[in-house]
């Protein structure tokens, strides 16, 4: 069996519609680093369950995709699911209301504990540096 974003059997994601996902903020990241070397999965989705805990990554690199590595990162939070549901690369991120970038793609550094979801932004800050506090609601829906 083949995975269809591999083989390059899709020009254009299928998920025409799909409802957000909806978390809160459980660890606040303080911490950037130059060459992390991130290596993006070529999926452009990933399910996402009740109660799980995964991790927020900024990077401004504006080339990062699925598929591709990325250096230049920060850490923003660790987030908790408040319902399952599916999040798409070009889905968009919002903390407290405000965007905050586009999901990028993915890493699976450290599955099967929790999926790196790497957040394109036009800047790169840590939780620390945007004020970030436990209990803050992270929406994920699509643009």
């Amino acid at each position: 069996m083949t995975d269809p974003y591999s083989k390059g059997l899709l020009k254009v994601h299928p998920y025409a519609k799909k409802k957000d996902v909806t978390g809160e903020l459980v660890a606040i990241l303080d911490g950037k680093i130059e060459n992390r070397g991130l290596k993006l999965i070529k999926p452009i989705s990933r399910v996402l369950c009740e109660d799980e805990i995964h991790e927020i990554i900024i990077t401004d690199e504006q080339d990062a995709a699925p598929g591709k590595e990325v250096n230049a990162i920060a850490y923003l939070a660790f987030f908790e699911l408040k319902g399952g549901g599916v999040i798409v690369t070009g889905d968009e991120v919002y903390l407290k209301g405000k965007l905050i970038g586009q999901i990028a793609g993915f890493d699976e550094t450290h599955m099967p504990n929790h999926i790196n979801i790497i957040v394109k932004s036009a800047e790169r800050y840590t939780g620390m540096e945007i004020n970030a506090e436990i209990g803050m609601q992270l929406l994920i829906k699509k643009p």
